[in-house]
């Protein structure tokens, strides 16, 4: 048993979604597993196991911000094994062209955070998706009811905030004109443990707040409605499985 998580080996399947928010968690067991069971509730972070047509498949909250998820994403790849990890969370829309419930698939990780400058004395680390993942996920996109008349979906880098509110929120301009499209708070860590540890690792956000606008959805909204982006995001992690 790891430390933070706490589940028994073998109760985590090799492929995990990971959203920020465990009752988003115990949502998503409840509505796409089936015969999910609950692996871990320590700390409040719900953990569960079951399948999606068929194929073993676990959720686990890993909580807000960098420092957070890197404990359970470390837990997961190195005591439990697990393969692939799909990140499907929430996130700001930084430009007009990216509406409010918009998916955004995120290609690579810009970040504020110091943890990687720690990492690597100071170079800058390009933190990436996994192209297989990130791949199934923009096929995946195509035949889901997402697109016309519907959600958009957009594939590009995405900002990894130490801060939900900001210092310098004038930052994220400069951001945006070298082609960020949201900003959240966890993808670029995931995405370095991933290369660490030889794994797959892939976020998927809806984009819950739009800045420029200032349009917002509810927290439940948030916690219970963000279907499209699960449905996607089990697609492509299992997608090679």
């Amino acid at each position: 048993m790891s430390t933070h998580i706490g589940a028994r080996p073998g109760e985590i399947a090799p492929v995990v979604l990971l959203p920020g928010d465990p009752l988003r968690a115990r949502w998503i067991a409840k509505h796409f597993l089936d015969d999910a069971e609950c692996y871990t509730e320590v700390r409040g972070m719900y953990g569960f196991t079951g399948t999606w047509h068929g194929r073993r498949v676990s959720v686990q909250g890993s909580g807000m911000g960098q420092p957070s998820l890197s404990i359970y994403v470390n837990e997961l790849f190195r005591e439990y094994d697990v393969e692939s990890i799909v990140r499907v969370g929430s996130c700001g829309g930084l430009t007009e062209r990216v509406a409010i419930r918009d998916l955004v698939i995120a290609s690579g990780a810009c970040t504020d955070s110091s943890m990687n400058r720690t990492r690597f004395e100071g170079l800058d680390y390009a933190p990436v998706a996994d192209f297989g993942l990130l791949r199934a996920a923009v096929d995946a996109s195509a035949d889901h009811a997402v697109g016309a008349g519907g959600a958009g979906v957009h594939v590009g880098l995405i900002f990894s905030s130490d801060s939900f509110y900001a210092a310098r929120p004038e930052l994220m301009t400069r951001m945006v004109e070298y082609g960020v499209l949201a900003v959240e708070m966890e993808a670029a860590e995931l995405y370095t443990l991933a290369a660490k540890y030889g794994r797959r690792a892939l976020a998927i956000c809806t984009v819950s707040d739009q800045i420029i606008t200032g349009e917002e959805t509810t927290a439940l909204e948030r916690q219970e409605t963000f279907k499209a982006m699960v449905e996607i995001a089990l697609t492509a992690a299992l997608s090679g499985d």
